[in-house]
Parts: C-alpha cells; sequence; structure tokens
C-alpha cells in the first residue's frame, strides 16, 4: 500500500504550514490562547477561506476531502502553531452530522465548512471516564416533546458555540450502548446553561448543564437510542486529528531541541557534540517516527469496517500518549531550567502533548480499549 501524499495533500500541507508558520507565530498564539474569547474569530474565517476546514470533510458533505489522511494533514499544521481555534469539535459533530442527519441537518454542514457557525460537543461527564457508552446525561419523551436533563463537562469552545451536540440516554443502564441518544441543541433553547472558563494548555472550555431543555423530534441526531455508533464513528475521527496533532507538535518540540543542542555551550563546544546527549536525542527521533507510523495506520484505516478502524485509533492514541510524554519530558530536560519557563514556547508544546493525552481517552483507556477489541 503506498502511504506517500498525494499532489494535492502535499500542496494543501505546504500551504497551511506556511500559513501556520507567518500568521500564526508563537506571540500570536500566546496573545490569542489568553483571550476572553479563547480563539480568534478573524483567524477562524481565514482557515476556513484556506480550505483548512473544507479539507476534513467530503465533495458530499461540501468539502474536498474527508479522508483519514486529509484529516492528518490538517492536524498535523495544526500541532505545529498549537492552534486553539475549534477544529476538533467542528471535525467531530460535523462528522456526525454527515453520516446520521437528516437532509435540514446536513444543510447545516455549509456553516460548518466556511467558519460562520461554532458547534461543540457535549459528551465529556464529570464520571465518565472516557467510556464512550456511559452517559448519564438523560432524555425523557414527554407527549410530543423530550426533557433533556443532565451536565456536560470540558466542553471545549462551549462559550461561543452555537450548536451543541448533546448525547443523553433515553433508555437502558448507564453504561450500555444500547439507548444513547444524539441531539443537536441549540444554545439559546431555555434550560441551557454554560460556565466558562480558561485551559491550561490555552484556549477556553466550559461546563454545560441542561434543565428540563424541551426539544422536539427535529433535534434528533438519527433515530432514537441508535446514537453511540454514530458518537463512536465521529469520535474515532477525533481521536486520529488529536494523534496527528501531536506528531506535528512533537517535530517542533525536536526542532527547538536540537536548535539548542547546537547552540548552548559548556567547556567552550556545543552540548550537542556529547555522546550521552546525542543517544538519548537520536532515541528520541526513533520514538517519533514510531508515532507518525502509528496515526500513517490510524488514518489507512479510517474507512475501515469498525472493528479495524477502532482498533487502529486506539493503537494510534495509546503510543500517542506514551511517546508524547517522553518527547515532553526529554525536551525540557535537555533543556534544563529554561525548559519550564513560560516565555520559551517549548514549555507550551510540552503542556500541549501532555494534554492532548487527557482528550477523547488517555494511554491506559485506549490500551485496554484495543485490548477489548481484539476479542472480539
Amino acid at each position: 500500500m503506498n502511504f506517500q501524499h498525494t499532489e494535492d495533500r502535499r500542496m494543501l500541507a505546504d500551504t497551511l504550514n506556511r500559513f501556520v508558520s507567518e500568521q500564526y507565530g508563537f506571540e500570536t498564539r500566546d496573545r490569542i490562547a489568553r483571550s476572553a474569547e479563547g480563539y480568534s474569530r478573524d483567524l477562524w474565517t481565514r482557515f476556513a477561506e484556506l480550505g483548512m476546514i473544507g479539507a476534513l470533510f467530503d465533495e458530499a458533505d461540501g468539502g474536498f476531502g474527508g479522508g483519514g489522511f486529509d484529516i492528518a494533514v490538517v492536524f498535523e499544521s495544526l500541532g505545529r502553531g498549537l492552534v486553539v481555534e475549534p477544529f476538533l469539535d467542528t471535525l467531530i459533530v460535523g462528522r456526525a452530522i454527515a453520516r446520521s442527519g437528516n437532509e435540514a441537518q446536513k444543510a447545516m454542514l455549509g456553516e460548518l465548512i466556511d467558519g460562520s457557525r461554532v458547534v461543540a460537543l457535549a459528551h465529556n461527564e464529570p464520571d465518565g471516564h472516557y467510556e464512550l457508552a456511559r452517559v448519564t446525561t438523560r432524555a425523557q419523551r414527554n407527549g410530543e416533546t423530550w426533557r433533556l436533563t443532565g451536565a456536560k463537562a470540558v466542553v471545549q469552545h462551549g462559550e461561543h458555540a452555537s450548536l451543541f451536540l448533546v448525547s443523553a440516554r433515553t433508555h437502558g443502564n448507564d453504561d450500555e450502548e444500547a439507548g444513547v441518544t444524539l441531539f443537536l441543541v441549540p444554545r439559546d433553547t431555555a434550560g441551557v446553561n454554560v460556565r466558562g472558563y480558561r485551559k491550561i494548555d490555552g484556549g477556553r472550555a466550559a461546563e454545560v448543564t441542561f434543565d428540563n431543555v424541551a426539544l422536539n423530534d427535529n433535534a434528533l441526531l438519527g433515530a432514537a437510542g441508535a446514537g453511540f455508533a454514530t458518537l463512536e464513528y465521529a469520535v474515532g475521527c477525533g481521536v486520529l486529528a488529536l494523534c496527528a496533532e501531536a506528531v506535528g507538535t512533537m517535530d517542533v518540540a525536536k526542532d527547538h531541541t536540537l536548535e539548542y543542542l547546537r547552540t548552548r555551550k559548556q567547556f567552550g563546544v556545543p552540548i550537542g557534540s556529547f555522546q550521552a546527549l546525542q543517544h538519548r536525542m537520536a532515541d528520541l527521533l526513533l520514538e517519533i517516527e514510531q508515532a507518525r507510523s502509528a496515526v500513517i495506520n490510524a488514518a489507512a484505516a479510517l474507512g475501515a469496517e469498525r472493528r479495524l478502524r477502532e482498533r487502529a485509533v486506539s493503537a494510534a492514541k495509546y503510543s500517542i500518549g506514551r511517546i508524547g510524554a517522553r518527547v515532553a519530558e526529554e525536551c525540557i530536560q535537555l533543556h534544563g531550567g529554561i525548559g519550564m519557563t513560560w516565555e520559551l514556547p517549548l514549555a507550551h508544546y510540552a503542556k500541549r502533548l501532555v494534554m492532548i493525552d487527557h482528550q477523547l481517552g488517555d494511554e491506559d483507556h485506549h490500551l485496554e480499549r484495543f485490548i477489548a477489541l481484539g476479542r472480539g
């Protein structure tokens, strides 16, 4: 199988990397990440105009990509710039709508692709521990409406989203796959409450509660009680995206560390000439290439049948969690004390690698999941 990028993907990668390098430097990123909004509306629109969002969706949905390698190309570029704009949730929510939405719901994809609508996944719950099927938020039928009650945690860009994709349980036990239902809930619906806060790695998230929110059947995404397969697929796309982002982040951390080893001197010579440090750096480069291979494998499997796809994305996320932590630790140690300072970009890259491990399931969760999927 040929894993080389097509000419179109190489051109896209070159364009995105150049834009991120020239327009999204560290000082710009740091200012955006610390801002009250947690992202830049202007840059979000410019990213859309460049096609960075459109590349995440199939032509049938208004995009021009949509494959696993398209997702990987875009998010690797985002990782190089520590971009905080709402790409991840746009991907997850958009792919869920594309997979299970009706005609009216799919018509919204154009607003996602052109950047005019911000959406957010509201699935995580305080006691969920990454298990997709564990949903305690409830939606009960009440005549012609559904009544939605519950709380969601760490909703990315939740303050600024105009639409939430919400997982709720309409029947069954709290950890059963059957009975999970997906709803598209407008932010301004009565009973929706949002409390925002800053994230440790930049940008903002929110706690979202639903207090007896009234919804009609038009809010259903797919059939009632049958939302788990759509949720699993869409989150799988998000896991691949995070893994590709981590590879881009690792590449920059590696480059910064190599540059430091070439310029920092002890005893009148660059410390990069010391054999012990050369061996540590060589080991690190091999680990990063292993992470890249895991992302390639996951990207190739995204269109495969469910078990093969999910094993590949869990294997990649496990590898990224383990290797990302090592890259963060080694790069900081090779820099010495300066590696921990807020002013040095490296510290932010290391922090992002650690936080990626905790998004959409950490390495322990995905290792257990990979083993369970292997049992059939």
